[in-house]
């Protein structure tokens, strides 16, 4: 299912919040400053349903120029942006500003909202509109589709919601839920009786109740104790979802506005990155060397320093690469979007991607520094490879289909390979006939699901082992062969996450607990096949007194598989120690004897002919005693 958050930017007092309470139903000014000044000043969260019952979340950012920050931390996520203009004013400062922050971060889909529609009159309407259009002219919102609405008499909303869900339909693309998760944190604060609460919106990915992740650059993991979405409880959360999540083992006076969840190990804390800045055209500033910034990413806000690798100043309308001296430790990923603000006066400058997550310290104007960063741009060999590793999934893909799917030889596909494993994104997997790649998102989610099956595996079998490896491999990768299915499953072994016992697999850190019940259970069985003897008796004849049955078989296989006892047959077992006795006792018969009967084995056992029969084919299938001819003869097999 297609998740989606739509988002509000424009000029201050141009109508968002109200434009939001018209569409929704509810107010998004949260705080009393904010309803008594009219103004928003934080990130404003709230959702509504469309005609086919698609529930769309939605942020309201504040248009202040004095609260730009909380503004861009609340696009992060967003997918659909109503550009909100006061039909009265027309296009205004903050409304340029706003319009250059979301093309500096990427976004693409955007409808533009004229609004306060029933201040005016239609000619100045069509003039505001007519002017609005060609201001629009080169940016990102030249082609938007225009909607006019009146968010007190509630004129055109219906119209916007209509324009909303056709966007959304055909041209708003899903996001990736089969990526590791990635929550970028906008809020935090703490319920009485449940601790510490994140919101943010999930931008890769998903999240199930009792996952364990990592709070970067923290570095502390955390448990999922309850996740909402819309104010419901729900089990699991994907990306393109409004959250709030309910954490355990953290303080909230840990955390704040910036801190990124995702899988443990699966993000480095970083102090400096690597980027490719864009000036904005119309920007009053020309970026200097060691230039003192305002760097906003995610939902992070922190100060910089802007070392210039490949030329002394960046001037209006141009770009160039830099490396961001950071004075905070922040985690980021290798293409994500970033805006920049002068260090005073506060103003937007411009913006860019990310090309190095964590480098390493450059210096100025070195030819072999600019020219790798220049691959990263462009996409390099190795980045192609990933996003065809990416796209195999589970089903995993080959050097060789690699090479024939990029049009390169193997020889110059291996050392990107090699690139990535060594970066920890790809797991090479060598074969007899080729080497198989495996993506470490899709290792992490293959992780994460097996983690769950076992978990409740064990809750609901706790006298078993585990699973068996056959059937994760039905469930998890039976589109791929079973040997590599074993080698997959060998890097989980060599990690703990799981281990594997004989064909069981478990929890690493797993362990039968033989509690009250098991031993009451072990003593019956034992106490039965011990007064049993050789008059073997069939599990289905044993008094069970009062323990369900599925629950006695397990604690019989366990027993089994201890050799504590020993199945003759498919429904007869019997105590180790009475087959150990009986092995000697009939070799001890054939070293002075040659053949042994069923009448013999019965009267040396007092037992019947019938269980006699039982206790010797089973010594057939020991290779103790073999058939001579005589069904009911045996001799010693040596």
């Amino acid at each position: 299912m297609k998740h989606f958050i739509i988002g509000t930017a424009g000029h201050i007092d141009h109508g968002k919040t109200t434009l939001i309470r018209a569409l929704t139903g509810r107010n998004t000014d949260r705080l009393k400053e904010e309803q008594r000044r009219g103004i928003t000043i934080e990130l404003g969260f709230t959702w509504f349903d469309m005609k086919d019952g698609t529930r769309c979340g939605i942020i309201d950012v504040p248009g202040h120029e004095k609260f730009v920050g909380n503004m861009v931390s609340g696009v992060v996520g967003m997918d659909l942006v109503l550009m909100v203009v006061a039909a009265d004013e027309g296009i205004m400062p903050q409304t340029r500003e706003h319009l250059d922050i979301l093309e500096l971060l990427g976004i693409e889909k955007t409808i533009l909202v004229m609004n306060k529609c029933d201040l005016v009159d239609e000619e100045w309407l069509e003039m505001v509109e007519e002017e609005t259009r060609e201001k629009l002219k080169g940016t990102i919102m030249e082609n938007a589709p225009i909607v006019r609405v009146s968010s007190v008499t509630g004129e055109g909303i219906d119209e916007l919601k209509s324009v909303i869900l056709n966007m959304v339909k055909h041209e708003v693309k899903a996001r990736d839920v089969q990526s590791i998760p990635r929550l970028p944190i906008d809020r935090v604060f703490s319920i009485s009786g449940f601790g510490t609460i994140v919101t943010g919106a999930l931008i890769s990915g998903s999240i199930r109740k009792s996952d364990i992740l990592e709070m970067y650059p923290l570095g502390e993991e955390c448990r999922i104790r309850n996740i909402q979405v819309h104010e419901v409880d729900k089990s699991v959360c994907e990306a393109g979802q409004r959250v709030a999540i309910n954490l355990s083992n953290i303080k909230k006076e840990d955390i704040r506005r910036g801190f990124v969840i995702a899988p443990p190990g699966s993000m480095k804390p970083t102090d400096r990155i690597d980027v490719k800045v864009n000036i904005l055209k119309d920007s009053r500033r020309t970026l200097t060397n060691r230039e003192r910034l305002h760097l906003y990413t995610g939902t992070s806000e922190i100060l910089c320093r802007a070392v210039l690798l490949d030329q002394e100043e960046i001037a209006p309308g141009e770009s160039g690469l830099a490396q961001l001296l950071l004075e905070e430790e922040i985690v980021v990923k290798r293409g994500d979007r970033f805006v920049i603000r002068f260090y005073s006066p506060m103003e937007t400058i411009g913006g860019g991607v990310i090309l190095e997550p964590n480098p390493k310290k450059k210096k100025r104007f070195r030819e072999e520094a600019i020219e790798e960063l220049h691959r990263k741009e462009s996409g390099s060999l190795a980045d192609v490879c990933e996003f065809h590793i990416r796209e195999s999934r589970d089903n995993l893909i080959t050097l060789s289909e690699l090479a024939k799917i990029t049009a390169h030889s193997k020889e110059e596909i291996l050392p990107c390979l090699t690139e990535l494993q060594t970066a920890g994104t790809i797991y090479l997997i060598p074969m007899k006939k080729d080497t198989w790649c495996w993506h470490s998102d899709c290792f992490y989610l293959m992780q994460q699901g097996i983690t769950r099956d076992l978990k409740h595996y064990h809750k609901v079998y706790p006298y078993r082992y585990g699973m068996k490896k056959s059937e994760l491999y039905t469930i998890y990768m039976k589109n791929v062969r079973q040997n590599v299915f074993d080698e997959c499953m060998n890097l989980f072994f060599a990690q703990g996450s799981f281990k594997l016992q004989g064909e069981f697999v478990s929890m690493g850190d797993f362990e039968i607990e033989k509690d009250l019940r098991y031993r009451k259970i072990e003593k019956m069985l034992i106490n039965t096949f011990k007064y049993a003897g050789y008059e073997f008796i069939r599990f289905s004849e044993i008094d069970l007194r009062g323990h369900p049955e599925p629950v006695v078989l397990d604690v019989l296989q366990l027993l089994l598989m201890e050799g504590k006892m020993v199945r003759l047959a498919d429904d007869i077992i019997t105590m180790q120690y009475y087959v150990d006795d009986a092995v000697q006792k009939i070799e001890e018969y054939f070293r002075e004897n040659t053949v042994l009967n069923f009448g013999q084995v019965r009267d040396m056992f007092s037992t019947s002919r019938k269980n006699a029969k039982i206790l010797i084919e089973y010594m057939d299938a020991r290779k103790i005693t073999k058939k001579p001819g005589a069904e009911t003869e045996r001799v010693a097999y040596r």
